[in-house]
């Protein structure tokens, strides 16, 4: 009777010294890194979304860029229809 060792030594052998674990480990590796920067582009396009003009005023007057006639006079035009 043949004994070839315990499962883990014999698949290990049988299949190549181990060589398929280690692709096995780098290919998950790679995937696992790939959804990585997948989802950190997907979360900065996010952020990079372009802001509403109204937005921009706002944000320009409670910096105190401009003062309070100017964002008046900016919203009024803004908010006014486009003939």
């Amino acid at each position: 009777m043949m004994w070839y060792g315990p499962a883990w030594g014999w698949r290990m052998t049988a299949y190549g010294g181990g060589w398929h674990m280690a692709f096995g480990a780098l290919f998950w590796l790679a995937f696992v890194v790939l959804a990585i920067v997948a989802l950190r582009a997907f979360a900065s396009g996010r952020r990079g979304e372009e802001r509403s003009p109204l937005a921009v005023l706002q944000s320009r007057y409670a910096k105190g860029e401009i003062g309070r006639d100017e964002f008046l006079e900016k919203k009024r035009d803004l908010s006014a229809p486009v003939a």
